[in-house]
């Protein structure tokens, strides 16, 4: 990872911010970031469950609520006051929500809309500040291969990864030449409980989606605890790729999402392609003059 320009920070172990350490994957970062030595920050809107961390020298534990941005504000002037710098943020805090398109209830759909999207841009309000003055720092926001192809039952869940992912992509273009690195992990299904805790659904639904939302809502919920994606491992891919001074943009993990990734690539590229004429047409005819210059 990109290391201060400070010796005396050069030498210290890196600082780690870590939202939604509840459970899942940001409980399983925590643990292994502590084990690693990492100065480490692990986040809930509820710390009393993480309250066993706290006596550790290296961990602080903070109460965060990514849809506050006082609570976002306050925990990133704690975390510089113990720490002096934040050197990896992960924006892994975000919930999900089951149902068709039409039968997604608007205060459901703002809610996540307001964890998942609005959550991590109030990260970066007030991470980016510390990172730019320091001229170096990574930051992982976590997405899903909902974020690359869309699945019926979760339309807005999809929405709200599309969006990271396009927020990521403008950012990485922002901050890269300022020495700040930018990560998006998109994991396919993985032994979490993320689809029994974080995911409601739609409180009536309509028979004619019962053979594709409906079936979908159904085959997440009887599979959860029995993704075949490792929560272990994963997490420890997303440190290493983190830690290595150069992480990808891109961080698929588990075999459906690589295929279900390479998959979406290639229908692209046949829609694409099928269009070019079209696409190419679209254009205002160049000039003569213009084609001799």
């Amino acid at each position: 990872m990109n290391t201060p320009s400070s010796k005396s920070h050069a030498a210290q172990p890196p600082v780690w911010f870590i939202t939604g350490c509840s459970s899942g994957f940001g409980l399983e970062l925590a643990k292994q970031a502590i084990e690693k030595g990492y100065r480490t920050v692990i986040t809930a809107r509820d710390p009393s469950k993480l309250e066993g961390y706290g006596k550790l020298d290296n961990v602080l534990v903070l109460k965060l609520d990514v849809t506050l941005a006082d609570d976002a504000q306050a925990a990133i002037k704690a975390t510089e006051a113990r720490f002096g710098r934040i050197d990896v943020l992960v924006n892994n805090a975000g919930i999900g929500y089951f149902a068709a398109v039409e039968e997604s209830e608007e205060d459901e759909v703002r809610k996540m809309f307001d964890v998942n999207v609005f959550g991590t841009g109030r990260m970066l309000w007030a991470v980016l500040p510390g990172m730019r003055k320091q001229g170096s720092g990574c930051i992982v926001n976590l997405s899903s291969l909902a974020g690359l192809r869309g699945f019926p039952a979760l339309g807005y869940y999809n929405a709200t990864k599309f969006a990271v992912e396009g927020l990521s992509a403008a950012l990485r273009k922002e901050v890269e030449p300022l020495g700040i690195q930018v990560m998006v992990v998109e994991p396919s299904g993985f032994r979490t409980d993320w689809a029994g805790r974080s995911a409601n659904e739609s409180k009536s639904q309509i028979d004619d989606y019962e053979a594709t939302a409906g079936a979908a809502r159904a085959a997440v919920r009887t599979s959860s605890g029995e993704q075949p994606g490792d929560p272990v491992r994963a997490a420890k891919f997303i440190i290493a790729a983190a830690a290595s001074g150069h992480p990808p943009h891109h961080l698929l993990l588990g075999n459906d999402a690589f295929e279900g990734a390479m998959a979406k690539l290639d229908h692209l590229r046949k829609d694409f392609a099928a269009g070019e004429a079209v696409a190419r047409a679209a254009d205002f005819p160049k000039s003569k003059d213009s084609a001799l210059a």
